[in-house]
């Protein structure tokens, strides 16, 4: 693994609810990143669905799971952070494909940037009933009772209470709301820091790169619903907020 390569980070690509062309530019700029980075960084929202049943898994991801794993096994490692439609990632991910799993925000050196990573679910003003829904859905009861439903109804249920598929072109203005929303998150907790050099974030679905105060970067990674977008770190050299056009940059 060279130093020199870069670490690509990218979020919230929804694979299986997001539309066919841009689910294959992103196994496209996957391949790409698997020959070209140093590190990849998922940052939440890969599947617009994933759980690990007791027998079995979400289906219908062969494709990424074999390219996650050629990646991995060629020397690149490759993080996945859960995100508010992936999160209950477990053994399966961690161990036959060899991701590391995040499930919680996390300080570290990305790049040789001292960074906060998140996928940004729960963060920011607002947002409150989602919160306490969460503390629901990630609940022990509620993952072992899950659990035992058949994958196929599992999965069936949660691609029903998705709304990935029915907004493609409507994000609109709580979009927007959240990305301001987290976008303060962000500057405030960079300001409070002054150690701290960039704060990644996703779930928004609205590319943004902003420096804060010198030296000190909010990026959000954006999407691929309908954006192509993602984030190039490389060492003594600021972030750079890119859309895939199919080429390296």
């Amino acid at each position: 693994m060279s130093a020199s390569k870069p670490v690509l980070i990218a979020s919230d690509a929804h694979l299986g609810g997001a539309p066919p062309k841009q689910e294959q530019a992103f196994l496209e700029w996957l391949e790409h990143a698997g020959s070209g980075a140093s590190r990849i960084i998922l940052n939440g929202d890969l599947f617009d669905f994933w759980f690990e049943y007791r027998t079995g898994t979400t289906r219908g991801h062969g494709v990424l799971l074999d390219l996650l794993r050629r990646i991995v096994e060629s020397g690149i490692p490759v993080t996945l952070v859960g995100g508010n439609h992936d999160w209950w990632g477990g053994p399966y991910l961690r161990d036959e494909i060899g991701v590391e799993l995040v499930a919680e925000p996390d300080e570290r050196d990305v790049a040789g940037k001292r960074t906060f990573l998140a996928h940004g679910d729960g963060l920011g003003r607002g947002d409150m009933g989602y919160r306490l829904l969460k503390t629901v859905l990630r609940g022990r009861l509620t993952r072992s009772a899950f659990a035992t439903l058949p994958p196929s109804l599992g999965d069936r249920i949660a691609r029903g209470v998705s709304r990935t598929g029915r907004k493609w072109d409507e994000w609109g203005p709580h979009q927007e709301a959240r990305s301001r929303a987290l976008a303060e998150w962000a500057e405030a907790r960079l300001l409070s820091d002054p150690e701290l050099e960039l704060v990644v974030l996703g779930h928004t679905h609205l590319p943004l790169l902003r420096e804060v105060r010198a030296g000190q970067w909010y990026v959000n990674t954006g999407d691929w619903v309908t954006h192509r977008s993602y984030v190039v770190l490389e060492q003594g050299r600021e972030p750079r907020l890119l859309e895939w056009d199919g080429s390296a940059p």
